[in-house]
């Protein structure tokens, strides 16, 4: 069994250094808004004419473009988030089922996609970039692809909508308020970002302000004005990022207004969000995609489960229910106070959370001789590590759930998996991304020869 062993109140295997590798820190770390085939966001960098170049991305001077008038998204052609906005929806599906199915169909059995009823407007995470113009303007919208030019945006298919006129209303209340925006050149100025997140459930709606430096003048007066325009806010928070750096949010915040969080509920379960946490970003899709993957589990309430990189805890948490017990593993501290937070907040009492890596953890488990049952594993797009399925291998769980948000470093990583006696039972596509090429995936993984009864 599983004893734990305290130290100063803290619970066994616990690693409390800062380390890098965290999924949930590589998740978390989103970048200037121009949005990734995994519905987060990509950093640009640019040099001072335009060119890609090694080094932090440079101040748009410029925002001069020719709208595309043959498609229904004016910058779609510069933007480069939403590579399929102008193709119906089922054509979407169809293409995407279409590369799913080429690039793992000789793994094992793929399902079909499943598609969202309404595919528009779903991101419940907004990030903004500001620019002033000569007549004195405020621009916001998103970076055009491959530079740091910065393209006005009215409307966009895949942001959240009252996202979207909160960031116009934060526009008027720069020039208003006569906050210089930060500029990447100089390294002066104190507005970088504004981040939207949104509670679809709870309706509850979270600003963060991104400054380049702890002194705001005036935020108090701003936040109520900002309140004042949109009553659904529940909170506002400044974060505070003086790095150079293109990643948007930085490691200090300070509350402005209201609790500096905020709830939403998902699969049935509550969930406290903070400005670093990494939640899915759609919220809809997200509770199909984890109810495939807790059926894949096969869990019938004697299960021992890892929830490997588990971040705030969500799909341990809604996993719960049909488990004896579930043990969410993360190294980044945010998350896993977050995480905790979770447990406490939905009166779980068989999930644990520790702060580790969740590969080292394995491996100790393993050599302690602690039976596990299934690992759930969502790693970034860039796919899992060797180090960490070796882990998992030596672990050797009955049943592995893989959650992958990138299909071709999933390809890769079951490669791996079945050269070390694991094999595919099937696999389900799911549209976590419309309008964009991004496609997630949830797939059974069994070890060799053991009989599956899902």
């Amino acid at each position: 069994m599983m004893a734990e062993r305290r130290n100063g109140g803290k619970p066994r295997r616990e690693e409390n250094n800062k380390t890098s590798g965290s999924v949930n820190e590589r998740k978390r770390q989103t970048h200037s808004r121009k949005y990734d085939v995994t519905g987060g966001e990509k950093q640009i960098k640019t040099g001072r004419k335009g060119k890609n170049v090694q080094g932090k991305p440079r101040q748009a001077h410029s925002s001069q473009y020719k709208p595309n008038p043959n498609s229904k998204c004016p910058i779609s052609h510069l933007c480069g988030g939403c590579q399929y906005v102008d193709i119906p929806y089922e054509q979407q599906l169809a293409e995407k089922q279409k590369y799913i199915d080429g690039l793992l169909g000789a793994f094992g059995p793929v399902d079909k996609i499943i598609g969202m009823e309404n595919p528009y407007h779903y991101r419940n995470k907004v990030t903004a970039a500001f620019r002033r113009k000569k007549s004195g303007e405020i621009i916001s919208g998103v970076y055009e692809e491959g530079t740091h030019n910065i393209l006005p945006v009215e409307n966009c298919y895949v942001e959240d909508e009252k996202a979207a006129a909160i960031i116009r209303t934060f526009a008027g209340l720069i020039k208003s308020f006569k906050l210089q925006i930060y500029n990447e050149d100089t390294g002066t100025g104190l507005i970088r970002h504004l981040q939207i997140r949104v509670g679809r459930k709870t309706g509850q709606i979270m600003v963060i302000i991104v400054t380049a430096s702890p002194v705001f003048p005036s935020k108090k007066n701003l936040a109520n004005a900002l309140v004042t325009a949109h009553p659904e806010i529940t909170t506002v928070v400044q974060n505070i990022n003086m790095k150079d750096t293109s990643m948007v949010i930085g490691d200090r915040n300070q509350v402005i207004y209201g609790k500096g969080h905020i709830e939403d509920i998902l699969c049935g379960k509550r969930f406290r969000i903070s400005p670093g946490s990494f939640y899915q970003v759609n919220p809809e899709q997200t509770e199909i995609l984890y109810g495939k993957a807790i059926k894949y589990a096969d869990l019938k309430k004697k299960e021992t489960v890892i929830d490997a990189y588990c971040g705030i805890g969500t799909i341990g948490i809604a996993a719960s229910d049909r488990a004896k017990k579930v043990i969410g593993v993360e190294l980044n501290e945010a998350a896993v106070h977050d995480a905790r937070v979770n447990v406490k907040m939905n009166k779980i009492q068989n999930v644990d959370i520790y702060s580790n890596d969740a590969g080292r953890f394995m491996v100790d488990v393993a050599e302690e001789g602690d039976s596990i049952d299934v690992v759930f594993m969502d790693p970034p797009r860039s796919g899992s590590t060797e180090e960490f399925m070796s882990s998992v291998i030596t672990l050797g769980p009955k049943r592995v759930v893989y959650i992958s948000c990138g299909p071709e470093s999933l390809a890769r990583d079951l490669k791996y998996m079945i050269k070390n006696g694991y094999q595919v039972i099937k696999m389900t596509p799911v549209d976590m991304f419309p309008l964009t090429r991004g496609v997630e995936t949830v797939v059974l993984l069994t070890r060799a020869g053991a009989v599956h009864r899902g």
